[in-house]
């Protein structure tokens, strides 16, 4: 049994946090989730303010059915979650972070902005490993239970890697029997989408989403969860030449295929 740290940025209410929490204490882990109040995708790693003195909400919150799973809101964004869970604020510390499964993907060079990654990315600072969970967003409904099993598989292999690994995975949204396999990606150019800003300055400036429209290579984490596969790429303590993280990619394959 391991003592997983749960947190996003999406908000404590999120139902993908709430599968993985879910799926995990199933499982016979011990789980904490600490997550923000409400929405807070883009902060990155980032913390808020640290000034001496400076005080932040924190609510007890209850996953229904699930009372057992010790679970709080924070007033902050998702690195700052796991800053509060770290320092014994909630109990005893974690020994494993899990960010997510953020609602929509997250791949391609845009990572350096997500919450979700960010939030998994700090437990290293910490001497942890973390492991951040995304589901690619479609018209259909969103399958949570796949990115619980997945969750659950990563735990049963991340325990063997290096310390302080991160990794970034991210998930189509689909059943657990329909995902094409497991794969070890690099990072791509762009994500799912492309981003730019329309307006005037000075004046208003707006977000603009739009499909993307630039070609990418068959190896990057876009273009395989495009193609139906569980991507897996490495952040921080891992490789995807080490030998280890091509077998942890293929044990969660090998996990799925049964479920299949």
């Amino acid at each position: 049994m391991t003592r997983i740290l749960i947190t996003n940025d999406d908000g404590i209410t999120s139902p993908g946090l709430h599968a993985v929490a879910i799926a995990l204490h199933n499982a016979g882990h011990e789980v904490l989730a600490v997550a923000p109040s409400g929405e807070r995708s883009g902060w990155g790693a980032g913390v808020g303010t640290l000034d001496d003195g400076a005080e932040f909400s924190a609510e007890q919150f209850e996953i229904s059915g699930y009372e057992k799973i010790s679970a709080w809101s924070v007033d902050g964004p998702p690195a700052f979650c796991v800053l509060t869970a770290m320092l014994e604020t909630f109990g005893k510390r974690p020994e494993l972070v899990i960010s997510g499964s953020n609602d929509g993907a997250n791949c391609g060079r845009g990572i350096l902005h997500s919450g979700t990654v960010g939030g998994a990315m700090i437990a290293q600072n910490f001497g942890l490993s973390g492991i951040a969970l995304s589901q690619k967003r479609t018209l259909d409904e969103m399958i949570w239970g796949t990115s619980g099993d997945v969750a659950v598989a990563a735990v049963n292999w991340i325990e063997e890697a290096p310390r302080k690994t991160v990794l970034n995975i991210n998930i189509p949204n689909t059943t657990i029997d329909k995902v094409k396999g497991v794969r070890v990606a690099r990072i791509a150019a762009f994500g799912t989408t492309q981003t730019s800003i329309a307006g005037t300055v000075p004046g208003n400036l707006r977000i603009k989403v739009s499909p993307r429209e630039v070609q990418l290579a068959s190896d990057t984490d876009t273009a395989l969860l495009d193609e139906g596969f569980i991507t897996v790429t490495g952040l921080i303590g891992y490789r995807s030449e080490n030998e280890r993280g091509r077998d942890a990619a293929e044990s969660i394959e090998r996990y799925a295929n049964r479920l299949s």
